[in-house]
């Protein structure tokens, strides 16, 4: 599969009550990466939640990633993302095998990206370029990182972190093969809205 477009992410606060149908709306956008964050400790709902997004992604021909929870990912055979001091990618892409999708977060440095690449990342994730709701305290990434990123490893580039329909157009430019967006696709009143938005996201690809 292709690592390339909008990455849908979920929040689970921010999508209580309406998830399965806003990200059924996001898919149908085009979305093409999703990745389910769900940090409450609730197992069974979030086992429940997962295999009903599994479902929803392979009907529309998307991947699903598990945010920090390799057993979950193992046990559904899909992807997973693992944060900076979320256990060992190299570990994970032993349990999950060589055609799982395993993301790694890089924050706004290379050389993390570089390790999580020798460690048999399949995409790094770089952020935040903008302020961000989801992580107002993270640090902060620059448009020469993505260019550098870009030369240095031939791995897809994900741009995380505030991204909106306004400025995602010159991360693409810079060299992100993907952007990950939380509430500028999922603060929407509808389902209809979501598709919208993500339609948009997903024709900023299609002319690159």
């Amino acid at each position: 599969m292709k690592l390339r477009g909008l990455y849908a992410i979920t929040d689970s606060q921010l999508l209580a009550g309406r998830l399965l149908p806003y990200v059924e709306a996001a898919l149908k956008g085009g979305a093409s990466l999703l990745q389910y964050r769900d940090k409450s400790s609730d197992e069974a709902r979030r086992l429940r939640e997962a295999e009903a997004l599994r479902d929803l992604c392979e009907r529309y021909g998307a991947a699903l990633i598990i945010n920090d929870d390799a057993e979950l990912a193992a046990r559904l055979g899909v992807g997973l993302h693992l944060g900076q001091g979320d256990g060992s990618l190299a570990a994970a892409r032993a349990l999950l095998g060589r055609q799982a999708i395993i993301g790694a977060t890089c924050h706004a440095q290379l050389q993390l990206a570089e390790q999580a690449a020798s460690e048999g990342a399949s995409y790094v994730a770089f952020g935040r370029f903008f302020d961000s709701n989801t992580k107002p305290g993270a640090p902060a990434a620059t448009v020469e990182l993505l260019e550098d990123a870009k030369r240095a490893l031939n791995l897809p580039i994900v741009a995380i972190g505030g991204v909106t329909l306004d400025n995602a157009a010159g991360l693409i430019a810079r060299g992100a093969g993907l952007v990950a967006v939380v509430h500028a696709l999922f603060a929407a009143d509808s389902a209809a809205e979501v598709e919208r938005r993500a339609r948009a996201f997903s024709d900023l690809f299609a002319t690159k």
